[in-house]
């Protein structure tokens, strides 16, 4: 049985907690797809997420290492979102997530 100090500890609960968030896994398949893109362009992406919501998702993605925020100081300034190394490896098993949520249905 585990106690306390090892579930805090937990490999599994701490991924979950870093990728657990209603729009954080779409947030992520948009920058598989893409190098990086600018917060408008994935704002467009998302369904029926506000901007505020969005922009606190990848907040708390950025404090948890999962993405970097790029700001481009043009006029008008620009602001891109791309993913780090850490994240990087995180695609196949989100592949293997996809494809074992797929096959549910069967």
């Amino acid at each position: 049985m585990m106690n306390f100090n090892e579930f805090k500890n937990c490999g599994l609960r701490r991924s979950l907690d870093i990728l657990s968030g209603k729009w954080k896994p779409l947030i992520l398949q948009n920058l598989f797809e893409e190098d990086q893109v600018r917060f408008v362009e994935l704002w467009r992406k998302m369904p029926r997420v506000s901007k505020k919501v969005l922009s606190e998702q990848l907040k708390q993605m950025e404090e948890n290492h999962i993405i970097q925020r790029v700001e481009v100081y043009n006029f008008p300034p620009e602001v891109y979102y791309k993913l780090t190394d850490k994240a990087r490896k995180l695609g196949p098993i989100l592949n293997q997530l996809h494809e074992w949520g797929n096959d549910l249905d069967s």
